[in-house]
């Protein structure tokens, strides 16, 4: 009987040692370019495309070294997942432990900085090369719920012969990503993991509401951080005339005064004390504050010209948007959304209708509120450079996207119909 993808891993919850038999046939008739004889999972065979065209080993993968105790402590000590270790470990470690897994929480560099669980798990995993610092990226290690999970950024549970490297088919894991709620930028993945046998369909679920449960407590930090810089702001502001903003290190708005009030105001990437041109209020003075700037805006016009807007695609996680012209020069880094939008924008010059960014975005040309939606975020930092009604960018800019070297590699988190046609004509 013809299985399909879904049924495999069904059967791996009853019949753990089949499925691995079907996915090790799979694997190998990829590999080897005959007719495999079930569909490798969409997620997976993106994973295993992108592998290919890298030239990683298939048989044993690679291994770049791992970090000094010291290095792995410092990335400790810098990321925000420090803030939400507690939530996971309630949420995952007990229960892991108990199902023979361990939980592995990684870095935005895919580098492990955090390993509980299951001792016996821990032995194996150290067999594996899954140990404190090392690089779990897709690039190095191959399909695994650490590095596929940071480049698709979705939840990804990677069973047996799924893992692209032939070494880890023992494996399991289900991993989750974990974004900054400030700016949808990539902090890490929290991963369960363990042996073959101990695969179960609902890891990968149980993983993913861990991760949404740590990134909530990251919005409550976040709150509670605006609270008290408002309760610096307040005396400040009130001995101020002309318009003037305090915001906190990423710029989101703790009070004004003489403007309208807006989430936030998108700043410099490295923001420093002085004359600044800020794309939504144009020339100001940049003061430091106590967990964040005063912001004051300049009354004098700032004089036009043409604008240069650099689109970089080019790193796997990491986009962004330069924007270059007579009053200074500014980068912003892009989520995922924002990336796929201001790449389809950048394709079609003459602008596109919120229903025709639907249909390339979503196929589904209805979406249009999503897309509005998304849309008014981004002219939030682009401001007037985005024009609407249709959505383009102004006239008065020279617009320039940053590809990949290989353009299959072209947002491979993405799943948008132009993308995806976008991908395969390059790779055809």
């Amino acid at each position: 009987m013809a299985l399909s993808p879904t049924d495999v891993t069904q059967l791996a919850a009853v019949d753990s040692a089949r499925a691995a038999r079907v996915l090790s046939e799979v694997r190998s008739a990829r590999l080897s370019g005959q007719r495999a004889p079930v569909a490798p999972r969409p997620v997976i065979e993106q994973s295993w495309g992108r592998m290919l065209r890298g030239g990683v080993d298939p048989e044993y993968g690679s291994r770049s070294g791992l970090l000094s105790r010291e290095e792995v402590q410092r990335r400790r000590e810098a990321t925000a997942l420090r803030h939400v270790l507690p939530v996971l470990r309630e949420g995952l470690v007990s229960v892991a432990d108990v199902a023979h897994h361990i939980m592995v929480v990684a870095d935005e560099q895919g580098r492990v900085l955090w390993r509980e669980g299951s001792s016996p798990v821990l032995r194996r995993a150290d067999g594996l090369g899954f140990q404190l610092g090392a690089d779990w990226r897709e690039e190095v290690v191959g399909t695994n719920g650490v590095g596929t999970a940071a480049v698709a950024r979705r939840p990804v549970q990677v069973f047996a012969s799924e893992h692209f490297v032939r070494a880890h088919a023992n494996w399991t894991c289900a991993g989750a990503p974990i974004t900054d709620p400030r700016d949808g930028r990539l902090l890490g993945v929290v991963d369960v993991s363990g042996p073959l046998e101990t695969m179960h369909p609902a890891t990968l679920a149980w993983v993913d509401s861990v991760a949404k449960l740590a990134e909530s407590r990251l919005r409550e930090l976040h709150v509670a951080a605006l609270e008290r810089l408002r309760a610096v702001a307040a005396p400040v502001l009130a001995g101020l005339g002309g318009r003037a903003v305090v915001v906190d290190r990423d710029g989101w708005t703790a009070a004004v005064t003489g403007m309208p009030y807006t989430n936030r105001i998108p700043l410099p990437k490295s923001p420093s004390a002085g004359r600044r041109w800020l794309p939504s209020l144009g020339l100001c003075a940049l003061e430091p504050l106590a967990g964040g700037w005063l912001v004051r805006v300049a009354e004098e016009p700032v004089s036009g010209g043409t604008t240069r807007i650099v689109l970089d695609l080019t790193q796997p996680r990491r986009w962004s948007v330069t924007v270059s012209g007579g009053a200074g020069s500014w980068s912003h880094e892009l989520t995922p959304r924002h990336a796929e939008l201001l790449y389809l924008l950048a394709r079609h010059r003459t602008g596109r209708s919120a229903a025709g960014l639907a249909e390339e975005l979503f196929g589904d040309p209805a979406r249009t509120v999503t897309v509005r939606a998304e849309m008014s975020r981004i002219r939030r930092y682009l401001g007037e450079l985005l024009e609407h009604r249709p959505y383009r960018f102004g006239e008065d800019t020279d617009v320039e996207v940053l590809l990949p070297a290989d353009t299959g590699d072209l947002l491979p988190h993405s799943t948008a119909p132009a993308v995806r046609a976008a991908r395969a004509a390059e790779t055809a």
